[in-house]
C-alpha cells in the first residue's frame, strides 16, 4: 500500500514573528491528527525554513533520534555535550537524545537556511547522548541508526535512472530535489511517499523525471513502549 503526502497538505507551523516556517509531515506540536502519528518508527518529517540570523533557542530531548538534512544554506548546532558543528547539503547530522540532551539549531549566516529534520522513536531507550556528523555522504551510501532498526538511503538520481525501494514493512521516500515516478503518482521535491509491507520479490521504484534527489527511509519495527 502506498499514500502520498503533497508538500501543500502539510500542516504549517513555526514562528512567523521570527521569519521562521516549519512545514510537519505528522503531528506536531499544536497540531494533532489521530490518523497522522507516526509511521513505522518515523514520528517526525519536517521541513524547516530559517532567514539569517534565525534560530531555535536552547531545548531539551530525550529518547529520540534526530537525522537532519540540509537543503540549502548551513545549519549551526550546538548541544549540551559540548559539541559545535556546522552542517552543509549532502551532510548526514545525527543526535541520539539517550537519557536528555539541549541543543540549539541556528542560521548564523545570511543566506536563507532549509533543512529537513527526522525524528525516530528508538528502540533501544536510555543511554547517554550521542552525536554524529557524516560529510559528503556518498549516493547509495545506507547509512544505519545504531539505537534502531532504520536506515537511511540517500539517492541522487540522474534523468530517467531508477531505483529499486527497500524491502520493508515500512518505506519512507521524501524527495528533496527535483521530480520522481513511483507507480502511478509523480513526486515533487517537498512531497513524500508512505509504502507499507514492500515484498522482497516486489520491491517497487522510483524513476527520476530530471535530476533528483531522495530520502529514503528503511524500518523494519514500529515503537515498543511496553
Amino acid at each position: 500500500m502506498t499514500r502520498v503526502q503533497r508538500s501543500d497538505e502539510r500542516y504549517r507551523g513555526g514562528d512567523p514573528a521570527a521569519g521562521i516556517e516549519t512545514r510537519h509531515a505528522f503531528s506536531f506540536s499544536g497540531f494533532y491528527d489521530p490518523d497522522n502519528v507516526r509511521f513505522g518508527l518515523l514520528e517526525a518529517c519536517n521541513e524547516e525554513r530559517l532567514p539569517g540570523g534565525a534560530g531555535f533557542a536552547e531545548h531539551p530531548h530525550r529518547d529520540v533520534e534526530i537525522v537532519t538534512w540540509v537543503v540549502e544554506g548551513e545549519l549551526t548546532h550546538e548541544d549540551s555535550t559540548g559539541h559545535a558543528t556546522v552542517v552543509r547539503p549532502g551532510d548526514v547530522q545525527r543526535l541520539s537524545a539517550g537519557t536528555g540532551v539541549r541543543h540549539t539549531e541556528r542560521n548564523a549566516g545570511s543566506v536563507p537556511l532549509r533543512f529537513v529534520q527526522m525524528w525516530l522513536t528508538p528502540t533501544e531507550f536510555g543511554g547517554d547522548p550521542a552525536y554524529e556528523v557524516v560529510r559528503g555522504i556518498a549516493d547509495g551510501t545506507p547509512y544505519a541508526l545504531r539505537r534502531a532498526e532504520a536506515v537511511l538511503h540517500v539517492r541522487r538520481l540522474a534523468s530517467g535512472e531508477r531505483t529499486a525501494m527497500p524491502a520493508a514493512p515500512w518505506t519512507y521516500v521524501h524527495v528533496v530535489h527535483g521530480a520522481v515516478r513511483l507507480g502511478g503518482d509523480v513526486l515533487h521535491a517537498g512531497d513524500a511517499a508512505r509504502l507499507e509491507n514492500t515484498a522482497p520479490d516486489e520491491p517497487g521504484e522510483v524513476q527520476s523525471i530530471g535530476r533528483s534527489e531522495l530520502l529514503v527511509w528503511e524500518m523494519h519495527r514500529e515503537p515498543s513502549f511496553g
